[in-house]
């Protein structure tokens, strides 16, 4: 796991009045509630979706819990902005793209930095050694995704133009086929699909370390998080409970988690081994490295107006 050992007391203490000032509510206040969660195949969610605990923790609220998988995060954030879900994770990226539609998406909470967790890959026998040899190369990226950030830094890094490449904007299983078929030069992509293709054989031309940060965050509807402060609080609560077994036992936690996620323990571990969990308030520090993908994306006319990334926070007590 990434993290400095003296700032994680920090964050821990901060995420724990984080989700205390949240406050409580009764059972009748709760009755007949629901929270609709999006989650995807990355992030602590899905890790809270497979240990159960959720459930029987808002059960005695009389709330119910439902959950939808999405491949990559602009869908799930269409779908918090469309109403069909209340409650979702994504990488750092897709909320700049949402904020843009949607004025009602807010941050709720975020892990730490997990740079590590996402890759620009190339197959194992490829001539491209370097980022500069990426030059005039399609490349398979997510549009809007965490990793379409870092395949902007990368090709910054390498000396070459966004408009110097061929991007394919293709979903994740779209793009591991068109991967392993030769149809494009590159992957930029996180885990865990990261580990399989690694596993597979591709080759690291460079991950996110010293690029990028790839926060992830929890992202809700504004008008749901002030409405169900109750439910946000168990939420986050069971949220870091599972966050904490993860960070002391990956290994037994892969293992465990495993048939109820559908990743294999070993690729799962080596995803968990590479990502940094610890959730808490989203900070001023936070939104302003936020904002300097927010502009980045602006400049490069990926959205059509820029947004105020602060604008977006939620409003909950601290």
């Amino acid at each position: 796991m990434t993290g400095n050992a003296f700032a994680r007391p920090t964050r821990l203490l901060a995420a724990a009045l984080f989700i205390a000032g949240l406050g409580a509510a009764t059972a009748a206040d709760a009755a007949d509630r629901t929270i609709r969660i999006g989650y995807q195949k990355y992030g602590a969610l899905i890790l809270l979706k497979g240990k159960g605990t959720l459930e029987a923790k808002l059960k005695p609220l009389g709330v119910d819990v439902r959950w939808a998988e999405f491949q990559f995060g602009p869908p799930l954030l269409e779908a918090i902005n469309a109403g069909a879900v209340d409650f979702g994770t994504t990488g750092e990226a897709p909320p700049i793209f949402a904020q843009v539609a949607n004025p009602k998406l807010v941050y709720v909470a975020n892990d730490p930095p997990s740079a590590k967790g996402e890759a620009v890959l190339v197959p194992a026998n490829s001539p491209i050694k370097s980022l500069a040899d990426l030059k005039g190369k399609t490349i398979a990226v997510a549009k809007g995704s965490n990793s379409h950030y870092l395949l902007v830094k990368a090709l910054e890094k390498g000396g070459v133009s966004y408009s110097d490449i061929k991007p394919a904007y293709l979903a994740p299983s779209d793009a591991r086929a068109a991967f392993q078929n030769g149809s494009v030069d590159a992957w930029s992509v996180w885990d865990p699909y990261y580990a399989a293709a690694e596993v597979a054989g591709a080759r690291v031309l460079t991950d996110g370390e010293g690029l990028v940060t790839n926060y992830q965050f929890l992202l809700s509807d504004r008008s749901y998080v002030e409405k169900n402060a109750d439910i946000i609080r168990v939420l986050l609560t069971e949220l870091r409970s599972v966050e904490d077994w993860v960070t002391k036992d990956p290994k037994a936690a892969a293992a465990e988690l495993s048939p109820a996620v559908g990743i294999p323990a070993p690729l799962l571990e080596k995803a968990l081994a590479r990502a940094s969990l610890g959730v808490g308030p989203v900070t001023k520090e936070v939104a302003a490295q936020q904002q300097k993908v927010a502009d980045t994306f602006l400049e490069l006319k990926l959205i059509p107006k820029p947004i105020t990334v602060s604008d977006a926070l939620a409003e909950v007590s601290q």
